[in-house]
């Protein structure tokens, strides 16, 4: 193939957020007592979270949010949601929450086996919009850091996808070209189309094999599936 250099999105395409964010928020809900302050279960807490922080992650990679409002409102917001006004206990929740879950190590199925084929073949590089501190600890979680030459965090390279200029920033530290290079990703705004913004080939990772209509050089519901293109 004509690729040399790969990119891959970390969040929800190697790293389990789901598997590793849901035990997390098990451990919070328990040590917390949270049922004593008012959440009436775990799977509400759980429901909560997912729809609180899907929107708000949105609205920080479309730039109309910043990380501190991650960072200090979410728990707070997901509370709210719930009836229960108490920023104190937000906070606690989100320092551990922020502490906890990077060090987590589920990854997404057959990672491992297609990270060890791709290894040797490829020189790869991880781009997120994620925090650099955080992403950094997901990777020696996982033991996933050594098969990677860099890691491009939005805070490094100065922008965040889907902007061209964060994959223009890991091309260059690369050494290699658009045409020479492959982004694989899960979200089909930063990953896909900030790739396609910057003039790559892009592999639209769709283990839910959700309907859309974007545009996409390849798409696969199992990671193994890239040793059909690579």
């Amino acid at each position: 193939m004509k690729y040399r250099s790969i990119l891959f999105d970390l969040d929800h395409t190697l790293w389990d957020y789901e598997t590793n964010s849901t035990e997390t928020l098990q451990e919070l809900f328990h040590e917390h007592k949270l049922i004593e302050v008012g959440v009436h279960s775990i799977h509400v807490f759980l429901k909560t979270f997912v729809t609180v922080n899907t929107h708000l992650w949105t609205l920080y990679d479309t730039g109309q949010i910043d990380r501190d409002v991650i960072r200090y409102e979410r728990f707070h917001k997901i509370m709210l949601e719930m009836g229960i006004d108490n920023y104190d206990l937000s906070l606690k929740l989100s320092d551990e929450y922020v502490d906890k879950s990077p060090k987590k190590s589920a990854l997404m199925p057959n990672a491992i086996e297609i990270l060890d084929y791709l290894h040797p073949r490829y020189p790869m590089t991880i781009v997120t919009n994620g925090f650099d501190e955080i992403q950094s600890t997901k990777l020696d979680s996982s033991g996933i850091t050594p098969y990677f030459k860099s890691i491009v965090t939005s805070a490094r390279a100065g922008h965040k996808k889907p902007a061209k200029e964060i994959f223009e920033f890991a091309m260059a530290e690369s050494g290699f070209e658009s045409h020479e290079t492959l982004m694989i990703g899960d979200n089909l705004l930063t990953d896909i189309g900030g790739a396609r913004n910057a003039s790559l080939d892009t592999v639209f990772y769709n283990p839910n094999k959700i309907p859309h209509k974007e545009q996409t050089r390849f798409e696969i519901h199992d990671l193994k599936e890239l040793k059909d293109i690579l």
